[in-house]
Parts: structure tokens; sequence; C-alpha cells
């Protein structure tokens, strides 16, 4: 009956004051795990020196060094798999991974490593315009920053469901093709096609390498020395020379993800899955070919969601990237290079990871119920949960217990009680039979009009 009448009695400003509190917390949780998480992790990345460039002024390092960020499998979702609230979750953390991370590091370029869109393969016309209007949104970039798209399955289809209509439509929105070449800051860059590296023949697959075949002599005539004398390459346009970088959606062909470490490479029971070839990754014919072809430097790929870094022909390093989005980790990423024409460093940038924005949410939560039945005077006093707690863990029958409570009352304005404390201090005896009553003895400290009394319960 007290608690209903000290609610009822509490002046109206009081309750504002306490409203307006627990909207600050709640919009300060909000607030925190939907912007701010975001600033304070990424503020942590910072870009990877390559040799040389520690002793580099600012101004020499930025003419010279390529500030690259490089992302896989970001997977917008479509109209016919996507929930509503995954879209607004997911697109939402991915969006503000992305925005922060511009404003933060300010790279030179992005790529993105293909599966740009779960649904691509399907989409209707009017959902693929959907789609590229989300992303558009959602990767929105300044004009100091390029973006650059790569193909992956979910874009174009697996080989049997690509077509040159797909093929056609992912290219006029992201200006991409297989076998183009990118040079930035003398540095090459070779965008592969990896559905179309079939090798059966289709009409997307014979133009796609041909045009790698091409570009592969382009490349490795510019590698050739001025006295070098090749009829072959005469009349050929001349490149930076520099060994190319491979960007591709397919990492190539490894048997399983055994040999992969670190906390976001594939959990360890799918680790020894043997992977199946020009589905998880190309084919050992295509891989052969794109390292006879070119013989990169470096090979970046996605599409396993999981991280991992192999060498092929004991010299070419690959490295898969995780996904970017919360939808297929729980600890998303992207890479960090800094890149010279001869030679680059990565460094691996951690997002926040959703178990632990979870984690704060449910904690809040917690609290904020905490405070509101703490307000409204519901919560169970003290020495109720101390009678439960003895009462389950010592079992009562034939056990005495002698209770002190002291109760201390602070008066307030005029006759009002402003706070009330109670302090139950326990201690047991063995024989006998257990008679107090707690009720009577939380009745008669509330009535005493005594500044303090003591009361003994036996």
């Amino acid at each position: 009956m007290w608690n209903s009448t000290t609610v009822k009695n509490l002046p109206l400003k009081r309750r504002l004051c306490f409203l307006l509190k627990l909207m600050c917390f709640v919009s300060s949780v909000l607030i925190f795990c939907e912007f701010l998480i975001y600033y304070v992790v990424i503020f942590q990345c910072r870009w990877p020196n390559v040799k040389g460039g520690a002793h580099m002024s600012e101004k020499e390092t930025s003419a010279s060094v390529l500030k690259a960020i490089i992302l896989a499998d970001t997977h917008l979702l479509g109209e016919i798999k996507g929930h509503w609230l995954d879209k607004l979750r997911r697109e939402w953390q991915m969006e503000r991974s992305f925005q922060t991370a511009l404003w933060l590091l300010q790279p030179d370029i992005v790529f993105i490593l293909g599966d740009v869109f779960d649904e691509g393969k399907w989409s209707s016309p009017q959902a693929w315009a959907d789609d590229v209007r989300r992303f558009q949104k959602m990767f929105k970039h300044s004009v100091f920053t390029e973006l650059v798209v790569i193909a992956g399955n979910h874009d174009i289809g697996f080989h049997y469901e690509m077509t040159t209509y797909k093929v056609n439509r992912f290219e006029k929105i992201f200006n991409f093709t297989s076998g183009k070449l990118i040079t930035r800051k003398g540095i090459n860059f070779v965008l592969v096609n990896s559905v179309a590296m079939e090798g059966d023949g289709c009409a997307v697959c014979r133009t796609s390498e041909a045009k790698l075949v091409a570009l592969s002599h382009k490349l490795n005539c510019s590698l050739q020395k001025p006295n070098h004398s090749n009829k072959r390459c005469s009349d050929v346009e001349k490149l930076p020379a520099s060994e190319p970088i491979l960007l591709q959606h397919y990492p190539l062909y490894r048997k399983n993800d055994a040999k992969c470490t670190g906390e976001d490479s594939a959990p360890a029971e799918e680790k020894n899955m043997p992977f199946k070839e020009k589905y998880d990754v190309l084919s050992q014919e295509a891989s052969q070919k794109l390292l006879w072809w070119f013989q990169p430097r470096l090979i970046l790929s996605g599409h396993t969601h999981s991280a991992c870094e192999v060498l092929h022909a004991g010299k070419i390093p690959e490295i898969s990237v995780p996904s970017f989005s919360w939808r297929n980790r729980n600890n998303p990423s992207f890479i960090m290079g800094s890149i010279t024409p001869t030679d680059f460093s990565l460094q691996k940038c951690f997002l926040p990871f959703e178990s632990r924005v979870f984690t704060i949410y449910c904690a809040a939560g917690a609290l904020l119920v905490i405070l509101v039945l703490a307000h409204v005077q519901l919560l169970t006093p003290p020495f109720y949960f101390a009678q439960r707690l003895i009462i389950t863990f010592f079992g009562m029958r034939n056990k005495r217990i002698l209770f002190t409570v002291s109760c201390t009352m602070k008066a307030a304005v005029g006759t009002k009680i402003e706070e009330l404390y109670i302090m139950v201090l326990y201690t047991f005896t063995i024989g006998g039979r257990m008679t107090c009553k707690f009720e009577e003895a939380w009745s008669m400290c509330l009535n005493s009009s005594s500044f303090t009394s003591q009361i003994q319960v036996l």
C-alpha cells in the first residue's frame, strides 16, 4: 500500500526529471551503438608503412604511395530473401562502417571484390534498379576517392546462370569489364571476371579470356628491359613497368582452408572441407592460366567470407578478404593497403563485432529495467532476497535465524520521508524452528517514528 501511495505522491517535477534521465540514457546508448562505436573501432586502424615509406615526408608519401581499401561480399539483400529488418540492420552497419572508414582513413581508391548484391543473379529490372539505388546511397563517396567494383557470382550468377544481359547490366552500372586495367600512381591493377573463367568456350568466357590474353601481352612487354629487342612488342602500348595486382571474386585453386589461420578464418569444422572447383574456387586450369599470363605480385579475392593467406608457386601471395557484412560474419573487416609500383604492405581493420553491440544493448536494457523498478519502488526489499537465499541454500528446517533489522530514516522537507535505508544483518544457529515474520518487521520499521530503531526477530 505504501508503495503505490508514495508513487502517486511523487511531485510532477521529479517524475519528469526521471523521465528525462531515462530518455538521455536510451539516447546515449543508441548514439554510441549506432554511430560512435564505428569511430571508436576504426580510429584504431592505421595505414601500414611500405619499405622506405617511413622516411618519406607526408607530401612525398601522398605522391608515391597509393592508399587502397579492399572489401568483399557486401551481399545487399533483395526483394526475394531480404527481410526488412535484416536489410535495415545489416545495411546500416555497412553504411556506417564504410562512411566512417572514408572519413577517418581518406583512401585514394576502394575496391569491392564482388557479390555486391545477394540476388543480382535473379533480380528483375525493377528490383535491380532498387538494389543499385540502395548501394549508391550506402557507398557514396567524394570525388577524391575512386570506387572500383568487380563482379561476383551473386551479381551475375554462377556460370550456368550467367547471361550476356546480366553481365552487360552490371558493366553498365559499375563500368566493369573483365580484363580491364586500372593504373594509378604507376601501379597496375587487373580486374578479372572469375565467373567467366570456366574454360568451356561460352561467349562471355571467350570474350573475357581474349581481353586477358591481350592485356597480359601488353604488361609483359612493358616489363621488358629497354635494351631488349622483341618484334612482338614493337607496336605495343607501353604501360608502367610494374608487376600487376590481380583483383577477382573467386580465389585461385586450393584444396581447402586447412592452412588458413587467424580469428576471422573459417570455423574449425569447415577448414578441412574440400573446395569444389568452379564453385568455391577457380579450377586448377584457370588458376594456372592467370598465374602464367600475368605473374602477379599479389592476388586479392573474396567469395569464401573468411580470411586466408596462401602462396602460389611458392612466391605469389593471395589474400582472401573476409565479408564486410554482419550477415556473413560476427567480426567483419576490410584490408588497408599501402601500395607503390614496386612494393606493398597490407593491414587488416576490423569493424565492430555484432555480438559486442548486442551485449551492450542487453546490458543497457537490463539496467533500464532495474532503474524503472527502483524508481517506482517495485523491487523486492533486500531482506526478502536474503530470506529466500538462506532458505534455499541452508534449508530452513531445524534452524533458527536471528535477524537484526536496522531502519534509518532521513527526514526531508516537512514530514515526508526522502530516503529509506534498510540493512539486514543476520546470523543463524542450529536447532529450533524459524518463527520470524519479515512482513511484521517491515511494518514495525516503517511505522517507527524514531530516527533509528533496532528490532530483533526470533
